[in-house]
Parts: C-alpha cells; structure tokens; sequence
C-alpha cells in the first residue's frame, strides 16, 4: 500500500503541553499508531503511513487538541480517551465537580461547603456577593467559574478589577506606566489566572482583550455585554463606586463580587460600601450571596489560627470600647 506524508501544524497550543514531559504523551500516542511513523518537528508533526490511517489519526489528534485547548488539561487517560473510536471533543470530563482543568495537571474544584455554595448559585444567578475571610477561596473559585464559562463559551471574555485603594488612588510616585504601576495591585488575580490557563494562551487572551485586568476606575461609562466580570477587593470600594460597577451590567454578563469587611483600606471603613449594597440587594431575584468563614480557608493551617487571633482582638477592643462609652462621667 501507498505511504502518505503529512504534516499536521499545531496551531494556538504549546506543542511540549500536548507531547507531555519528556514527551510521554507523544510516546504514548506513537504506541497507539504503531504503523505510523510520527515524527515531532517543533509545532507540527509529520506523520507518515497508510492514507486511511493518516487520515483516522489526523481526526484522532485534532480531538486531542480540541480537548486541550477546551480544558487546558491532559493526563494518560484522557489521550487513551481522546484516541478511541467514537470520542467527541465535546464530552465533558467524567468528574463532575471540577471546575477547570489547570497548568501541570493541576484539578481546580470547590473545596468547601461555602465554596460549592457559591458553584450551586451560580448556577441560578446573574450576579453574586462572597464575602469572607483572606485565604477562603472567594476569589480563587469566582476566577475558576470564569475560566470556565470562557472554556464553555458561555461567554466572550473575562475581566477582573479591584479598587488601586491601597496606592490612595495616586500612583504617580510609582516608577514605570500605568501598567506598571497598578499590576502589584492586580497580581493575585494574575496568579490565580496563570494556574488555569496555560502562559502563551493567557498571553494571547490579553493581548487580544478576552482576558482584561483592571483597576475598577476604568470600568466608569462601559457597557459589559457577553462578560464574565469579576470585582475583587470590594470592601474598598464605596457604595457609589460598587453602584457604579453593577450597573455596568450588559447582555448575558454574569458578575460576581468578593471581598473581606475586616480588611478595609479606606480612610473612613464606614465609607466602604460592600455591606450596604448587599443589604439594599438583599432578596432581589437573580442576585446571590455567600457568606464564607474561618472554616472555608484552604491556605496554610496557620491562616486560620492567625485569622482567628485577630478576631478575637478585635472582639476584645470593641468590648472595651463599650464599657468606656457606658462608664458614667464625673
């Protein structure tokens, strides 16, 4: 029979994602083609062998990335799955209760009850408060759900924004351009992005604007339609700005609003409108809330004994401010 030659260019993925490290994957797929001669040159594959065969694998591969570039995840099993007869890149992971597949195999799922509330809710609503604790996973699962919900299309794109408060809003003292100076406020919504999309995709996303981060001021006169949006650090935002945020509200936008009231930057922490706007919001259809607590933190065990430490101080300070204020006068 016939050999063909033919030269699949991989396109938009890392190729060393796909063949694995120390290319057991393409091992592994070469095991499963043994009649095929498939040689790796950098971003294509030049594969050669019987036409029909070509062919069958050409399918076979194109499913694999498909599967990668939807999940951002590949183990044995799922290129064993990807190269049976009959597979779909449309099926979704058997395991129901990841959110996303991240970088270097890693599984991003809700973790605690408060974060699966917060899944469950989403499900159900439009717009979404969380509020808790630092290190509660508020954060870390609203970005999993947009990830998510870019993967399945749901919607265009992502944006995340946070209050620049902790720069008092002046950041001309800050070397660099504006760029420059915001992203260390903005660098744990980078973190939490790069362990869910691989580099060059999410480097492609923001250039492209499909992943945009920014500080909240820049979200004033914009219309958010077919947008995942993301407010972090809403503590720090006063109630008009929170009220300017939510009414950027578009078609099909889906928003979810996290922050920690015991971490307040402002000036005067009564200016911070986060609880306000969740009591006026209170029972509006389409409109959740999560309350997380010192039982949702998933960072270090000594998080919680240092979160719980502080409470009780301040439990401490504000009984004593009561019983000087009801001391009598002399």
């Amino acid at each position: 029979m016939t050999e063909q030659g033919k030269e699949i260019v991989i396109d938009g993925v890392d190729p060393r994602e796909l063949y694995g490290a120390q290319g057991v994957y393409l091992d592994q797929i070469r095991g499963l083609f043994p009649e095929l001669k498939i040689l790796a040159r950098g971003s294509s594959l030049k594969v050669l062998g019987a036409p029909n065969e070509v062919a069958r694998f050409e399918k076979r591969f194109e499913g694999l990335v498909a599967y990668y570039t939807k999940y951002g995840h590949l183990s044995s099993q799922v290129v064993d799955q990807c190269f049976a007869e009959g597979y779909s890149a449309s099926e979704r992971p058997m395991d129901k209760d990841v959110l996303v597949y991240g970088n270097n195999g890693m599984v991003v799922r809700a973790r605690t009850p408060n974060q699966q509330r917060l899944v469950e809710l989403y499900e159900k609503n439009d717009l979404l408060f969380a509020v808790g604790p630092a290190g509660s996973g508020k954060t870390y699962t609203a970005i999993a759900l947009a990830v998510r919900a870019l993967k399945e299309k749901e919607v265009r794109r992502i944006i995340l924004t946070r209050p620049a408060v902790e720069a008092g809003e002046k950041l001309g003292f800050l070397p660099g351009d504006m760029k420059e100076k915001l992203d260390p406020y903005l660098q744990p919504l980078y973190d939490a992005l790069n362990d869910m999309i691989p580099p060059l995709k999410l480097q492609k996303y923001i250039e492209e604007g499909t992943v945009q981060i920014a500080p909240l001021a820049y979200m004033r006169g914009r219309t958010l339609d077919q947008a995942f949006v993301i407010l972090d650090e809403a503590q720090n935002t006063t109630l008009s700005q929170i009220k300017m945020f939510l009414t950027r509200m578009g078609r099909n936008a889906r928003f979810i609003v996290t922050g920690d009231v015991t971490q307040i930057d402002l000036p005067r922490k009564s200016d911070s409108g986060l609880t306000r706007a969740m009591q006026i919001l209170q029972g509006v259809k389409g409109i959740g809330q999560v309350t997380f607590d010192k039982s949702d933190i998933v960072r270090h065990e000594l998080v919680k004994q240092i979160v719980e430490a502080f409470d009780k101080d301040a439990e401490r300070h504000e009984l004593e401010r009561k019983l000087i204020e009801q001391k009598p006068n002399k």
